[in-house]
């Protein structure tokens, strides 16, 4: 094992939350195949290292894994489901631990641009009057807490309550028993019947009061845009910099499991995971 040294590698704690959700090495399923050359770890602490620094894949430190290596497990983990699955795990795990149900039944919505670099295509991008801004746009729902439940990147110039129609239609799939979805002014309208008929969900838009100036804290949507702003605490996410959009969904999600792993670590949660079963010879 490589020497910890960088301040995105993940501590002995976070190690033990997140191996047990990893998927089990293909050289120990009943298909087989070859054993892997790197440790999982080093596999992990790269993917952070990318998400925590914002440098190019191909820049990764050498001692770390070679970068294709640590693309190819970054890719096959998102396509599987892998990062979304970890994702809920330990948002299950932190709301148990602060007294809640594991699923959340009440979210709140909202969207971040963010400029794109010139590895984004013209097809995945955008200008975004309203912000000036030419990219894409990251749509966020998190429970009452600000913790992550999923995340869609579109272009920047679709508006919020168009990919809210995709937003909430996934959201459903995923988390069936949601009921209430918090969102700004742009969100209303002709959504919310939509939203009530098609899906059996309660949008409340929570709109910004009249008479204020400058900043003002607005009930519920607060949550959110705090969570957004964790999330561009990793630089790689100041920008867009990826080719797909299921990559870039991806790291955010990474950033967001980061922030999770090192909330229960510090809290001093014990391993509780159930037990992968014995795989039966033959």
């Amino acid at each position: 094992m490589r020497q910890r040294r960088y301040p995105s590698d993940t501590t002995n704690a976070e190690w033990v939350l997140l191996e047990p959700l990893l998927p089990e090495p293909a050289c120990e399923t009943s298909r087989g195949g070859r054993p892997e050359k790197h440790p999982r770890r080093e596999i992990v602490d790269a993917i952070r290292y990318v998400v925590d620094t914002g440098c190019k894949w191909r820049a990764l430190p050498a001692d770390f894994p070679p970068w294709r290596t640590v693309w190819g497990f970054m890719a096959r983990w998102a396509a599987a489901g892998i990062v979304g699955q970890i994702r809920d795990q330990l948002v299950s795990r932190i709301r148990r631990g602060i007294g809640k149900g594991p699923r959340a039944v009440a979210t709140v919505i909202d969207s971040q641009s963010v400029k794109a670099a010139e590895t984004v295509s013209k097809a995945t991008r955008g200008y975004d009057a309203g912000k000036k801004i030419n990219g894409r746009k990251r749509h966020l729902v998190v429970d009452t807490r600000g913790l992550p439940l999923m995340v869609m990147v579109t272009p920047a110039d679709l508006h919020d309550a168009a990919a809210a129609k995709e937003v909430l239609f996934r959201l459903r799939l995923m988390h069936p028993e949601i009921t209430i979805v918090w969102a700004d002014s742009a969100y209303a309208g002709k959504l919310v019947d939509w939203a009530k008929r098609h899906l059996n969900l309660t949008i409340k838009p929570v709109s910004r009061p009249k008479d204020a100036s400058g900043f003002v804290v607005l009930p519920r949507r607060w949550v959110v845009e705090r969570s957004l702003a964790w999330m561009m605490h990793a630089r790689r996410h100041a920008r867009d910099y990826e080719r797909l959009v299921q990559h870039s969904e991806t790291l955010i999600t990474w950033a967001a499991i980061t922030l999770m792993t090192r909330r229960l670590a510090r809290k001093g949660a014990t391993p509780s995971w159930p037990r992968k079963p014995a795989r039966a010879d033959g």
